[in-house]
């Protein structure tokens, strides 16, 4: 495993990968590893010869009340994950290389980060897709991974790719969840036992709605509304849950009968973890076999 914190020193080693004829997997992360991002690292790793995991804590992406001080920071920890499943190198920079003194530019995405967490977060998404552009400049040709947990921020970076021809392909990697269907967070770790027990909430609620859009249902408040019976009793807050186009994320209204492929997704805090979880109806499988 070789480790890496200088931006060049970084490419150099994406450019001697090629170099070798190899091809790169690149696996983004802000680090806080678990068994979701390796399952990305092993995604990554199936369709390249050598995988580089990045763990950088991106502050732009965080607004002035979030929890960007006291995000997990595990580096050896991370490394170790890392190394397990499979990668190669890790490119660990500091804040102030990848934003260095005087910088000014930013990516900004459109219409795509609209909706969903674009409506709560102000300036999340320009934050991620002016991070991975760099990132995706550094590491040059590549596969990159991304979970489809982040299902909004996916189809962000999917339309970066395209609009700014990044060589980068991308490399969506269904949602790792625990035995119990919640989806596996780096937030998770902010639970009280009590509160990671009321967090199975999500994915049943998801999983009522899968199990009536299979049954036929296509009417989008009601099947929204199977969903928020299940996690309003355990929220502290709720942000959205909202169903949508699964390519433009454009957002059904609650009378609209919905396509045979939508994105049901939602965003609420349970305690102080805001957590995400969605389902692309039509084409997952239910979060939990048995929606109870």
């Amino acid at each position: 495993m070789q480790v890496v914190s200088d931006p060049l020193a970084f490419r150099g080693a994406c450019d001697e990968i090629r170099a070798r004829g190899q091809r790169l997997g690149l696996v983004p992360t802000m680090g806080a590893l678990h068994d979701g991002h390796a399952s990305l690292v092993r995604a990554a790793r199936q369709k390249s010869d050598v995988v580089a995991i990045t763990i950088f804590v991106n502050p732009t992406q965080f607004g002035p009340n979030e929890d960007y001080a006291r995000y997990p920071r595990t580096l050896d920890a991370d490394v170790a994950i890392g190394r397990a499943a499979g990668a190669e190198l890790v490119f660990a920079p500091s804040t102030d290389a990848m934003y260095p003194a005087g910088e000014e530019t930013r990516v900004v995405p459109g219409a795509t980060a609209g909706p969903f967490c674009g409506a709560y977060r102000p300036g999340h998404f320009p934050g991620v897709a002016t991070i991975v552009a760099k990132l995706f400049n550094l590491a040059g040709p590549c596969v990159a991974a991304f979970g489809k947990k982040d299902y909004q921020q996916l189809r962000v970076l999917q339309r970066l790719v395209t609009d700014l021809f990044f060589p980068i392909e991308l490399l969506p990697v269904p949602t790792m969840r625990e035995p119990d269907g919640v989806a596996m967070s780096s937030r998770n770790r902010y639970l009280s036992p009590a509160d990671r027990a009321n967090a199975r909430a999500i994915p049943l609620g998801l999983s009522a709605a899968h199990r009536a859009f299979t049954s036929g249902e296509r009417r989008a408040s009601a099947l929204t509304s199977l969903v928020r019976s299940r996690v309003e009793p355990i929220a502290t807050s709720i942000d959205y849950v909202d169903i949508a186009d699964a390519d433009t994320l454009r957002t059904y209204g609650p009378d609209d009968t919905i396509a045979e492929r939508a994105v049901l997704a939602l965003a609420l805090r349970v305690a102080g973890a805001r957590l995400i979880d969605n389902v692309v109806l039509g084409e997952d499988p239910s979060p939990i076999a048995e929606a109870l």
